[in-house]
């Protein structure tokens, strides 16, 4: 019951950055199309700083065991749902906003704040396992299915620095190699930005809409729900199933990092590559503010289910 409250009240907090980033927009001291350029650099410097620094942790054979843990599990249930979700999509035809944005979750935006805030920032490190696999996911399916390209480009892939990012930082870990200090401090206060400027993105993007047209769209409380409903009931399922937890010391509390990473509100990221790759932007974020705004009911009590 506390991690619920405590998650409520993060995530309530995040959504007053939400109404930040519509306020500085309605009051017109910038536009919502400036947008776009605090997208890029969340995408390419702020989440490698957070992967990069989350890697920067002792070398202990727990840690490693609790790696493991989280790897498998959070190759296994994304592959899973992204089979589920495919044929869901297929059935009730699902365009790729709406089936990228049941998809993919908030993970690289709100899993560092929220764990941090809720066991710790020892923790953070499992939840960047879930968010460095989705990231394989993020820049060959949901970038292929948002630009509508024909086939993936595995050598921009693999060099794209997000994926740079996670190899260094797995390097960095299993070699036992600490950067130093200033390098380090410097990448933790970068990655630090990750929750509020994303939030501030789309509440940008959310001034430059219409209210009534967003709200009266019954669409999005489709996709609200089987991104904040469907889909974390169906992972809870397999959590209790696979009894994953019960594979290492401390495996409740990883596998409670994992379901978080999965319960969170539709990706911003998303709603960013839409606007790097000129898709529907406003249609993405009209999604991701809803289901942000509903998830300080849902992800408290899908945390409630799993702990029960």
């Amino acid at each position: 019951m506390t991690i619920s409250i405590l998650l409520a009240k993060q995530i309530a907090q995040l959504f007053l950055m939400i109404f930040m980033g519509y306020l500085i927009v309605k009051l017109g001291l910038i536009k919502d199309s400036d947008s776009k350029v605090l997208s890029k650099i969340i995408l390419y410097l702020v989440i490698p700083c957070v992967i990069i620094n989350a890697f920067q942790v002792d070398y202990t054979p727990d840690t490693v065991k609790g790696l493991q843990l989280a790897f498998v599990a959070s190759i296994l249930i994304q592959i899973i749902l992204l089979i589920v979700v495919s044929v869901i999509g297929k059935i009730i035809h699902l365009d790729e906003v709406e089936l990228t944005s049941v998809y993919y979750s908030n993970t690289g935006n709100l899993i560092v704040p929220i764990v941090t805030y809720i066991l710790g920032n020892e923790w953070v490190l499992y939840g960047c396992v879930y968010m460095s696999v989705q990231l394989l996911f993020i820049w060959t399916h949901c970038k292929k299915m948002i630009s509508r390209e024909a086939s993936y480009d595995w050598k921009k892939i693999l060099l794209n620095i997000n994926m740079i990012s996670v190899f260094i930082g797995i390097l960095l870990f299993f070699t036992k190699i600490r950067l130093p200090e200033i390098i380090n401090n410097t990448c933790s206060s970068i990655g630090s930005m990750i929750g509020p400027a994303s939030m501030l993105v789309t509440g940008m993007i959310f001034a430059g809409m219409d209210f009534k047209e967003i709200f009266a769209n019954k669409r999005v409380y489709f996709i609200t729900f089987l991104r904040l409903i469907a889909i974390p009931l169906f992972t809870l399922a397999l959590i209790k199933l696979s009894h994953f937890s019960t594979f290492t010391t401390n495996g409740d509390k990883i596998m409670l990092i994992v379901f978080l990473a999965v319960i969170t509100p539709s990706a911003s990221t998303v709603t960013q590559m839409c606007q790097v790759y000129e898709n529907d932007s406003q249609y993405a974020s009209a999604i991701n503010v809803v289901t942000t705004l509903c998830s300080i009911v849902t992800m408290p009590v899908m945390v409630m289910l799993l702990q029960m």
